[in-house]
């Protein structure tokens, strides 16, 4: 799934939305340590009260929410595997009885808690529903496409969110008039940050993918492995943060320990092109880039001796895959942090250019070019004549 088609589900998340219908929603509580299920029910989701929609609404929508390959990522199962989630999420798609489907959901459960123990209780909440996408916009004069043609498709979203124990407070009673302390002692479910989560099928363009998921994890590049290989079953992945960092290993192999930050700023550039062309066909997929892409991104932005077997070997080297591909997206930095013991300049990739590590009198200095007057806490700095 790419940003399109995950912010088009996910916008359909709102009360009485007719392209997207949730038919029933399935809660487990499980207790800490233990791992039991201590209480489950499911409803129809519209019999929950308006208040309690929105609550669920706002916490599937963060389930959908976050940067592709930090926070979201679309996974592929791994294939002949015994008691698959694919199968149950597959089968449990299909079935018309209630008690049907929340039986294959129980499974899953079973399998979250086989060998993840939680200081705390949980709740696991699946929804069951469809989806449904206009196959074209509504033509204003014939008043056809819009919601009269659309694309359906059904789905199972998961997230897994924690509670927590309310905190004693002192309250105000405005019946009796006076000062009381909390006595509540129910734990609240935290709605506003889940843990993880999936979408199941996965949707590309206007087609659901049966053989991928959309994992969503809480803190970014932070996925939880076992969750993704022994709950999910599916193949090991690169994180955004990871794919960077094997990329700098790959450049500092074939370009030297030492590299100028003109080349590295051309190198920026050069990707950041490929990434702005891409842009313009949105029926693409996101760009990759492989040993022969590098080798030309390399050759071009001013390293030298630069050819294939040397870059080919530096994948094997680094990553061990001649055939690994990074995705452009992920090898440009948002910020580029340099570090001294003197201080740290933090600066954007298209703006590395006007930075120069220089030798000056004996001293190693950073020269930065700037273009406008340069104010100290509020005060215009004098410039300087060297």
């Amino acid at each position: 799934m790419n940003k399109k088609d995950i912010a088009n589900i996910r916008k359909q998340f709102k009360l009485n939305n007719d392209l997207l219908k949730i038919q029933e929603i399935f809660n487990v509580y499980v207790q800490k340590e233990s791992g039991e299920i201590y209480h489950h029910v499911t409803q129809p989701f519209q019999l929950l009260d308006q208040e309690t929609q929105e609550l669920f609404l706002a916490n599937f929508k963060k389930v959908l929410t976050g940067s592709l390959d930090a926070k979201l990522f679309e996974l592929k199962f791994i294939r002949d595997v015994e008691d698959s989630t694919q199968t149950f999420l597959y089968e449990g798609l299909q079935m018309d009885l209630t008690e049907d489907w929340q039986e294959y959901m129980l499974q899953i459960v079973g399998k979250m808690f086989a060998k993840t123990v939680y200081e705390f209780d949980t709740m696991v909440t699946f929804i069951r529903g469809e989806y449904r996408k206009p196959t074209r916009k509504r033509d204003a004069e014939s008043e056809q496409g819009g919601d009269d043609e659309t694309y359906s498709s059904q789905f199972i979203l998961c997230s897994l969110n924690k509670t927590d124990q309310p905190k004693k407070a002192l309250l105000f009673d405005y019946i009796e008039k006076e000062f009381k302390s909390n006595t509540v002692f129910d734990p609240i479910i935290d709605l506003a940050a889940p843990l993880s989560g999936f979408l199941f099928p996965a949707f590309n363009d206007n087609s659901a993918d049966v053989n991928h998921l959309l994992y969503y994890t809480g803190k970014p590049n932070q996925p939880n492995v076992t969750f993704i290989e022994e709950v999910l079953n599916c193949e090991d992945i690169i994180t955004a943060e990871e794919d960077k960092e094997i990329f700098d290993l790959v450049i500092k192999k074939v370009a030297g320990n030492e590299v100028d930050t003109q080349v590295m700023s051309n190198v920026y550039e050069e990707i950041d092109r490929i990434v702005q062309e891409n842009k313009e066909n949105e029926e693409s997929e996101p760009p990759k880039l492989d040993y022969r892409d590098i080798e030309k991104i390399l050759t071009v932005s001013g390293v030298e001796n630069v050819n294939t077997a040397k870059v080919e070997h530096a994948f094997k080297a680094i990553i061990d895959d001649e055939k690994h591909e990074f995705k452009a997206n992920n090898v440009i930095p948002k910020k580029i942090k340099i570090e001294t013991k003197v201080g740290a300049v933090s600066i954007s990739p298209q703006d590395l250019k006007n930075i120069k590590y220089i030798t000056f009198e004996g001293k190693r200095c950073l020269l930065l070019e700037v273009v406008e007057e340069v104010v100290l806490d509020g005060l215009p700095l004098e410039a300087e004549t060297v």
